[in-house]
């Protein structure tokens, strides 16, 4: 029989039960107690799921973050979190966000960095690392799951992050070599395993997925060296790769001493016959056939007709599951009732992808005249989704053939720019910004949703989200900002309020992933070619700017951020759906400028994030994707000042690239790695405006003047002052007014301390 098993289940519940347990929890409006009967309830639902599972994961779920989860396992979480005997979970919140519950009176501490998850959307709490850094186990949240699953009936496999990619993914904060950790971290892995094995498991699954990426002869030889000390464990460990392909380190991975090996098919379906060669005899081969990173079906005829040679030889050695976590995808397509009938034949979310898996195992099990009916109905929407005249549009196939090199080029050099701004906007030395949203109040989501809904007629909507821009752009005033915003009251998500307008997508109703913490998006679907029939945000700006004599920026979600931000077609290359959205959005910044707006902001959040796992595969993504923002944004007239913003990633090893979007000025998020951003510069002259975020918005955490004009002292260390700007990291959207109006007086009484200065 075929062993199916999966690598771990959506976390937030199918209703988001999660985010709302942790709000509440945050706010004090609910005890530990009710927070930790809100996860025991949401995994028991997830078990029952995965019940037809041969083995089903333990250890997925998570109050915030599985890395973090890693680092409280193994006793490293940072010493300002407080007290080891301290409630734990207060400990572990100060990390994640900055501060706890039981800080609700004072300032907190800083939050852990926070960066992308590989090539995900993803964040994860990024682990540190100093020369005092001590592990010490702490297996209660794991056991405490295991137990739980034992009760319901789970054959478990307990998920862990493995040793050598919890190094690679943490930071030192001090000259600490991090490989120098590995001897005194594998005696609490072994540790772990035992206790593992003491509670009866017998296959755990280990992560590790820097075998996908480049590693040099120090990260290779630390994973024999780590696999061969966890040998001897009385456990079978199941190493586990996923979102890339093995290349140069597949045959490590199948060398490794462990009891089987799980290759992501979807990312490298060219590496299974290698893999099926290279496997000792004695070790399982699990082959990740269902998307995990996607939400279209699975052609399972297809699939069938090569797994089925594979099982005839590998037998029982043949274990199936996705390609990845299910983390990334929605929890149930059937809730959509309300999505568009046929397209809705094209997908599967989380629930559905189980059912695919449990498919191909019974075909291969007992033949596949024993699924003939589903297998018919899976091809049926496979081949519609394929001949379908709704995926095709051969004028927006026509306009990106026409692309041509001036379309991605500024009339004038940026020193020449520069100066025509100057002129023209006449903004102080280190003006001040925000990056686009603010506060989404209670009101705003209820006015959106009743227009949604029909409850609200146009005229009426319009004039009460008229009124929310009238009295942001009054607040902005009042605090005294140079440059403005209209605050985005009338968008539900950078991504979403784009698609909803564009030609090419459809929308869920409940297709929430988790972002990070109880942060979550609804990626929209991209299933067509993309056309932009009328323009998106022209009447908000234009009235927002009608508000105030200050100058007042134009808000856009650029085609990288758009394109990285959804889930995207598979029948063609990124690279040509990002270019389709380029044209869109390109329309549009035309039309804000025609709009007599004079400063547009184009943000690629997302950029690095689509950056291939293996360095020597970026150039021809960084081609592309820095292609289609100059084109999105190059139109314009020199006097017509182009803003992006990017946040919560690396960018020291693009920093070039960035330079080569050529946009007059940048933000991009700082204050969490205390501006580490900055060292890019030591060797790199940054040529255009920049300004490095120096309040941390995914903290409830109120930074002082002082600590905003340090950072600033720090950034002008390597940046010109005279190209520099103070603003957030990133959108204010997920704060409250409390929070934001101090955080944005210190802000600009930092700008006039500097300015005096």
């Amino acid at each position: 029989m075929v062993t199916t098993h999966n690598l771990g289940f959506p976390r937030i519940g199918e209703r988001r039960e999660l985010k709302f347990a942790l709000e509440s929890y945050w706010k004090g409006e609910l005890n530990e107690a009710a927070l930790q009967e809100t996860g025991t309830g949401l995994r028991n639902r997830h078990w029952r799921d995965q019940q037809q599972l041969t083995l089903a994961p333990v250890g997925d779920f998570s109050l915030y973050d599985q890395v973090l989860d890693m680092s409280s396992t193994l006793g490293n979480l940072p010493v300002r979190a407080g007290e080891s005997d301290e409630n734990e979970l207060n400990r572990y919140f100060r990390i994640a966000r900055g501060r706890s519950p039981a800080d609700s009176n004072c300032c907190g501490v800083h939050a852990g960095e926070m960066t992308k998850w590989f090539d995900t959307n993803y964040h994860y709490i990024v682990p540190e690392f100093d020369a005092n850094t001590r592990f010490a186990l702490d297996s209660t949240r794991l056991l405490t799951q295991l137990a739980e699953a034992i009760r319901a009936g789970v054959n478990a496999k307990p998920v862990i992050i493995g040793p050598v990619t919890y190094l690679w993914l943490g930071k030192s904060k001090d000259s600490t070599d991090r490989l120098s950790l590995l001897d005194d971290l594998l005696p609490v892995y072994g540790q772990l395993l035992q206790r593992l094995a003491d509670e009866g498991v017998e296959w755990i699954q280990i992560d590790e997925p820097i075998l996908v990426t480049e590693l040099d002869s120090q990260w290779r030889h630390a994973l024999n060296r780590a696999y061969h000390s966890l040998k001897a464990s009385p456990v079978k460990l199941l190493l586990t790769t996923y979102f890339g392909q093995l290349r140069d380190n597949l045959q490590l991975a199948c060398e490794l001493p462990v009891a089987g090996l799980h290759l992501d098919v979807i990312s490298a379906p060219n590496e299974v016959a290698r893999i099926t060669d290279w496997l000792p005899g004695h070790k399982v081969l699990s082959l990740g056939v269902i998307d995990g990173r996607n939400i279209w079906k699975t052609d399972l005829s297809a699939a069938l007709d090569w797994l089925e040679p594979l099982h005839q030889k590998l037998g029982e050695r043949l274990w199936l599951a996705p390609s990845c976590s299910l983390l990334h995808v929605p929890v149930d397509l059937n809730s959509e009732t309300t999505m568009d009938p046929e397209i809705r034949t094209w997908l599967a979310f989380a629930r559905q992808k189980l059912k695919e898996l449990q498919l191909l195992a019974r075909a291969l099990d007992e033949g596949r005249e024993v699924v003939a009916n589903e297998l018919a109905s899976n091809a049926s929407a496979v081949l519609s989704r394929k001949d379908s005249t709704r995926v095709t549009d051969p004028e927006v196939r026509r306009s990106v053939a026409a692309i041509t090199p001036a379309m991605g080029r500024r009339n004038s050099d940026f020193q020449t720019r520069s100066a025509l701004q100057a002129r023209h906007l006449r903004l102080p030395r280190y003006p001040t910004t925000t990056i686009g949203s603010f506060p989404q109040t209670r009101e705003i989501r209820e006015t959106r949703l009743k227009f949604r809904k029909g409850e609200l007629g146009q005229d009426e909507y319009q004039n009460l989200i008229r009124e929310e821009i009238r009295q942001c752009v009054r607040k902005q005033e009042d605090l005294g900002l140079d440059v403005l915003v209209h605050g985005e009251a009338e968008r539900n998500d950078m991504v979403e309020y784009f698609g909803e307008q564009l030609e090419g997508y459809v929308f869920s109703r409940f297709g929430w992933v988790q972002s990070y913490g109880s942060r979550c998006v609804k990626p929209p679907i991209l299933f067509g070619d993309i056309s932009r029939p009328s323009a998106m945000t022209v009447d908000w700006i234009r009235y927002a700017q009608s508000l105030t004599d200050k100058p007042l920026k134009g808000m856009l979600t650029g085609p990288v951020t758009i394109l990285n931000w959804s889930f995207v077609r598979d029948d063609q290359p990124r690279k040509d759906t990002c270019l389709q959205l380029a044209l869109a959005i390109r329309k549009e910044v035309l039309d804000l400028e025609a709009a007599g707006v004079n400063i547009i902001q184009i943000d690629e959040a997302a950029l690095r994030e689509g950056l291939p796992l293996r360095q020597s595969d970026w150039q021809s993504y960084l081609d592309w994707a820095i292609e289609a923002f100059r084109i999105t944004a190059n139109g314009v007239k020199d006097e017509t000042q182009i803003h992006t913003h990017m946040c919560y990633s690396e960018f020291n090893d693009i920093i070039e690239a960035i330079a080569r979007m050529d946009a007059d000025v940048i933000t991009i998020e700082t204050s969490r790695s205390d501006m580490e951003l900055l060292d890019a510069f030591k060797g790199f002259s940054y040529p255009n405006d920049i300004g490095p975020g120096v309040y941390d918005i995914h903290s409830p955490n109120v930074p002082a003047t002082e600590q905003i004009v340090s950072l600033m002292h720090k950034a002008a260390e390597r940046i010109p002052a005279e190209r520099l700007w103070i603003n957030p990291d990133c959108g204010l959207k997920t704060r409250s007014w409390d929070e934001v109006v101090p955080a944005l007086e210190g802000m600009v009484a930092a700008a006039r301390a500097l300015r005096e200065a």
